[in-house]
């Protein structure tokens, strides 16, 4: 199990290839993107049989730019928020000459090199998409899938949901008053500037997708506004001449340890409030971390208006909760993700306001054989997490782990759910947060002693 991610050499490609071994239970997978490679490749080098499922033609998920899958939020400027180091898989380091916050099209080469530098590439099936996932005889899966050669149904001992959570469009709700003559995109369907360009330009939101299409629209627009109801603390990407993010904490540690490194990252970074955004009501480290280079001089420089809450829309123009009111006729809502799981009954999981609580983020305890992989929101990167979810998962499979009795599940679950919920603002952004270092190192702790449980019941 990764700890800690460092920067490496690669290891040297496999040898052969790794035959699964039919004496294991069978699972399957959904979704190539970040995630779904990460169990894909735990499973495939644990030997344990399995099909993965992608519903577009090709690996990466929402780092594919226009990916045919038709659910990638990427767009032209994205970079990656957490620097390569700590964003790359633990056993396979991200390329020297990447910069410390890779473009996206970099990121997607570097999970087309995962896969085939691991050779697992022929376990995927592409174009083709879960419809369903429903209990089977006994404790097994049942999962219908459609494809270029029709439906099928296939049984399985374990489903890794992987599908995402930065995909379903989450849209103001209610609506706000009043209507709108102009044109509405979420920024899941936002691509390049060229949407922005000479346009009168309303984002909404306070995430890092809000600011990099604020930023742009500072660039092109011919009015670029940045309207948020919540003012949030924004780090800089670099500080002292160093990714800020390489300031690694040892897992142990509480999540106090954390929160005063970021509360230091806001400090040194400064306040965006200062520049006409709201001032935050909460400490950094209540909330995800958002990041950004370029706002505080689209801000200070004037080429992108700070606004308050919308108050109401009105005709060619926005109206804002101060009382003033701008032109408008492009609104951009910046306003975040539906966690969904379209192949699953909500009779039998549903994510109410984004919130499923889940043992270790994975395990839910009322359906064995069923686990998410990805379905976290890390002070950091997903994709090392994923990587450790997936080993773990492999070795429950194997047989090696053995998980503690349930009411124990329940309540580590309980007590990990009510301590995030104090930890951070409520809100449907924070559900899935977890400590990046902390998360890894209670994993690789739960590892070990599920070992020494197995080991006491041979």
């Amino acid at each position: 199990m990764p700890y800690l991610v460092k920067p490496g050499r690669r290891p040297a490609p496999a040898t052969g290839p790794i035959a699964p071994d039919p004496s294991l239970p069978r699972a399957c997978v959904i979704g190539a993107g970040s995630s779904g490679l990460a169990a894909a490749k735990a499973l495939h080098q644990a030997r344990v049989p399995f099909d993965c499922f992608e519903r577009g033609s090709v690996v990466g998920g929402n780092w594919v730019y226009d990916n045919p899958n038709g659910l990638s939020a990427c767009y032209e400027t994205l970079e990656i928020n957490t620097s390569g180091p700590r964003m790359a898989f633990s056993d396979f380091p991200m390329p020297a000459d990447y910069p410390a916050y890779a473009r996206h099209d970099q990121v997607a080469a570097y999970f087309n090199a995962y896969v085939d530098h691991f050779g697992f590439r022929d376990r995927i099936t592409f174009d083709t998409t879960v419809t369903d996932v429903s209990r089977g005889p006994g404790q097994t899966w049942l999962v219908t899938t459609s494809g270029p050669d029709g439906e099928h149904v296939r049984e399985y001992d374990a489903v890794l949901v992987a599908n995402g959570h930065h995909w379903d469009a989450r849209w103001p709700h209610p609506a706000y008053p009043g209507s709108f003559d102009g044109e509405q995109i979420h920024a899941h369907d936002y691509r390049s500037s060229a949407q922005l360009a000479g346009r009168d330009v309303v984002v909404v939101g306070s995430g890092n997708s809000a600011l990099d299409i604020a930023v742009e629209a500072g660039k092109v627009a011919r009015s670029a506004n940045l309207s948020q109801r919540r003012g949030q603390w924004v780090l800089r990407k670099h500080l002292l001449g160093r990714p800020t993010d390489q300031v690694v904490l040892p897992g142990w540690l509480p999540w106090w340890a954390t929160a005063a490194r970021l509360r230091l990252g806001a400090l040194l970074s400064g306040n965006v409030a200062k520049l006409g955004l709201p001032q935050p009501h909460h400490k950094p480290g209540q909330s995800h971390p958002v990041q950004s280079e370029g706002i505080r001089d689209a801000l200070s420089s004037g080429r992108v208006a700070p606004r308050p809450a919308i108050e109401r829309l009105d005709g060619d123009h926005v109206v804002f909760a101060d009382g003033s009111r701008v032109p408008a006729d492009l609104i951009v809502w910046a306003t975040g993700y539906r966690v969904t799981f379209p192949f699953l009954d909500p009779a039998l999981v549903a994510a109410k306001d984004n919130d499923l609580p889940l043992w270790k983020r994975t395990v839910h305890p009322d359906l064995p054989g069923l686990y998410f992989v990805g379905l976290l929101q890390p002070v950091g990167a997903v994709m090392p997490l994923a990587q450790a979810q997936g080993e773990w998962i492999a070795q429950i499979l194997r047989g090696r782990y053995v998980s503690p009795p349930v009411a124990e599940v329940r309540r580590q679950m309980r007590a990990d759910h009510k301590r995030n919920r104090r930890q951070f603002y409520q809100s449907a952004r924070h559900t899935m947060e977890v400590d990046f270092d902390h998360y890894l190192w209670d994993l690789r702790r739960e590892l070990r002693r599920g070992f020494d449980r197995a080991r006491a019941a041979r």
